[in-house]
């Protein structure tokens, strides 16, 4: 992308660049995450740097980060910031080991001949954690 100065972007602009819709950009402005320049007539003027804002919570959201979290990840003057992100790295172990499972059933039903899984012992293996916790 080109320097913020010579080509800032409106909401309209950045909104449509990312598939978002106008009302997130200025909700995330309204938490604090961005904070674009106004022009003489108050619009929101985006550069490069709130761009590259944009996309870093849009990563993290993907990767299961709350609104709270990339705050203070993207707050340099906010202390907890590795707290924050250690917390943020058990909960992807966690959840690749749940995708992980999840695969490995998915790969069994696909396996399976029997025509109701949910009786097949080696089906039902997979899920014995879950059933664990009742």
């Amino acid at each position: 992308m080109k320097s913020s100065a010579n080509h800032p972007w409106s909401v309209g602009d950045v909104a449509e660049r990312f598939g978002l819709p106008t009302n997130v950009l200025r909700h995330w402005e309204s938490v604090g995450l961005l904070r674009p320049d106004r022009d003489a007539a108050g619009r929101r003027r985006y550069g490069e740097d709130e761009v590259v804002r944009i996309a870093i919570i849009q990563r993290s959201k993907a990767a299961g980060m709350s609104l709270e979290q990339i705050g203070v990840l993207l707050d340099d003057g906010r202390s907890g910031r590795h707290e924050v992100l250690h917390a943020h790295l058990d909960d992807l172990d966690r959840r690749m080991e749940e995708m992980r499972r999840s695969r490995e059933m998915t790969e069994h039903a696909l396996r399976c001949r029997a025509h109701d899984i949910t009786m097949c012992p080696n089906f039902r293996a997979g899920v014995e954690d879950v059933l664990a916790r009742l």
